[in-house]
């Protein structure tokens, strides 16, 4: 896709209007890649009077962010890098992170998780994997000699961690990882009450036979004939088969949180449009703020943070807009809403890059 500016989009992308006359609470991918950014106290600004976000996720410890967070209620994950990881184990380095990280803004900052690297299995990288779970525990470690008691430490996590997803009561994780990665890492969350975090994106599922299904909308369902359960959406499929991997580890009982999903509204890829990315983002709000949960997981809501935000000033002469744009079908940016903005604007390259 080229830079120019992007067609105009229908009123169906507002999703901002949609989400703000609601009760529901939801989490946003704070983005910062880009040029002619918002400044940070104006994102924050925005949000607060603007949505009903209430916590947000950023891709790194961006100290005018976190300055700027400061005092406004608003729950803040943080990420550790994937390069920072083999360092960590040792605690020395753990605590003088820490220390110039985390401890300058808290509890000023109302910093929640600190999600170490970001879907470190699908690098493939086996020394970095290893040195994984040592680093949570000696950043968990850190945290509590600094006097840090809130903060939990966790890591996101494709849906690649999984050999088997369908159907979902036989979710198991990747042969290999799941005894010595992923027994270890969830003995780390019990003991810390720290939550399991994943990334489903039900829209690289999607095909045309599927679509009611992967966005919500009513359809005949598809059977899991193990369990005799009828999922009529791919978002309670992917949750339940990590449900049943962790299970069959002996951890049911781990929270997980959702640190990514979202839709692309503007590529080639099939079904990118701003009226399926209102669609999904709609009501994947409402049911993960049901209380309905899932086949597998009933009576629960799940802490959802959607992707992703960037607050981007537009050359044209028109308002301010939060926009995420999809660059071409490897490298994609999700919106999830605009302004008052009718009109997005192509950043070219730099998107992050996702993985089925």
């Amino acid at each position: 896709m080229s830079a120019a500016t992007l067609p105009r989009l229908s009123a169906a992308i507002f999703l901002l209007l949609q989400i703000s006359t609601t009760v529901f609470a939801i989490g946003v991918n704070y983005g910062t890649l880009g040029n002619n950014l918002r400044p940070p106290a104006e994102v924050v600004n925005f949000l607060k009077t603007k949505t009903k976000i209430d916590r947000v996720k950023i891709f790194d410890t961006n100290p005018d962010i976190l300055r700027a967070f400061a005092g406004s209620g608003i729950l803040v994950t943080v990420t550790v890098g994937n390069g920072e990881i083999p360092a960590l184990g040792n605690l020395a380095f753990a605590r003088a992170w820490v220390a110039e990280h985390i401890a300058p803004f808290h509890p000023q900052t109302r910093i929640h998780y600190i999600a170490v690297g970001n879907e470190i299995i699908h690098s493939n990288d086996k020394p970095l994997i290893a040195r994984l779970v040592p680093a949570m525990r000696s950043l968990h470690r850190a945290l509590v000699l600094a006097g840090i008691w809130d903060i939990k430490v966790t890591s996101p996590h494709s849906l690649g961690i999984l050999s088997i997803s369908e159907p979902p009561s036989m979710g198991r994780f990747r042969r290999g990882y799941d005894r010595a990665i992923f027994g270890p890492m969830l003995q780390f969350l019990r003991e810390t009450k720290a939550p399991f975090m994943v990334n489903p994106y039900p829209y690289f599922g999607y095909s045309p036979k599927m679509a009611n299904y992967v966005l919500f909308k009513p359809n005949r369902g598809i059977y899991d004939k193990y369990t005799r359960i009828t999922y009529t959406n791919m978002f309670d499929s992917m949750m339940d088969a990590i449900y049943s991997a962790m299970k069959k580890l002996g951890y049911a009982d781990i929270k997980i949180v959702i640190g990514e999903t979202g839709w692309p509204t503007n590529c080639d890829y099939i079904a990118c449009s701003p009226d399926n990315a209102a669609t999904f983002n709609r009501n994947l709000v409402w049911h993960v703020n049901s209380g309905k949960g899932t086949p597998l997981m009933p009576n629960r809501k799940f802490e959802t943070y959607l992707f992703g935000l960037l607050m981007k000033i537009l050359n044209q002469v028109r308002p301010p807009s939060a926009i995420g744009v999809c660059f071409n079908p490897i490298l994609l940016r999700f919106i999830i809403f605009l302004t008052s903005c009718s009109a997005v604007e192509d950043v070219g390259g730099g998107g992050r890059r996702l993985h089925r």
